[in-house]
């Protein structure tokens, strides 16, 4: 992890969770108008632009004297995940527990890459879905686990 990313995670992620949102990462990235800092957060209520804007007006003056860059400009971004988003922490699951959810695997099993079924129980080495019969599928196995969006 880089060093920007880690001393944002310890130093403003009580600040985020004492406004009551989650921060699910922080990345430093290269945009095409210059270095973006981007903060990412969720709530149990999902996230919308002014939760985004509270969260941003909250950390910035903390960032200036922080200064985590050392001096380089950069874009403060705080955004939700998204719906699409994938999951990737227990935290994350949890929520997801009883939905229906995608399992992309790295590998074919049985010839298919891509399994949709509702997320039924998970540990930490092993995930459940119910499709038509129980499936589990080793976590070391699982390339991608995404919410399934109906609309």
């Amino acid at each position: 992890m880089s060093k920007i990313k880690q001393l944002c995670e310890e130093r403003l992620g009580g600040v985020i969770k004492e406004l009551g949102y989650e921060l699910v990462s922080v990345d430093y990235v290269k945009e095409s108008g210059g270095m973006s800092l981007i903060f990412t957060i969720d709530s149990e209520n999902g996230v919308g632009i002014d939760d985004c804007e509270v969260v941003s007006k909250k950390i910035d003056p903390i960032l200036e004297e922080l200064n985590p860059t050392d001096d380089k400009t950069y874009t403060l971004v705080v955004s939700s995940p998204g719906l699409d988003r994938p999951l990737k922490t227990d935290r994350d699951l949890n929520r997801a527990l009883g939905q229906e959810v995608e399992v992309t695997l790295f590998s074919k099993l049985n010839g298919k890459k891509n399994f949709v079924g509702t997320l039924e129980n998970f540990t930490e080495k092993e995930i459940t879905l119910k499709t038509d019969t129980a499936m589990t599928f080793e976590r070391a196995k699982i390339a991608n686990i995404k919410m399934v969006i109906k609309f």
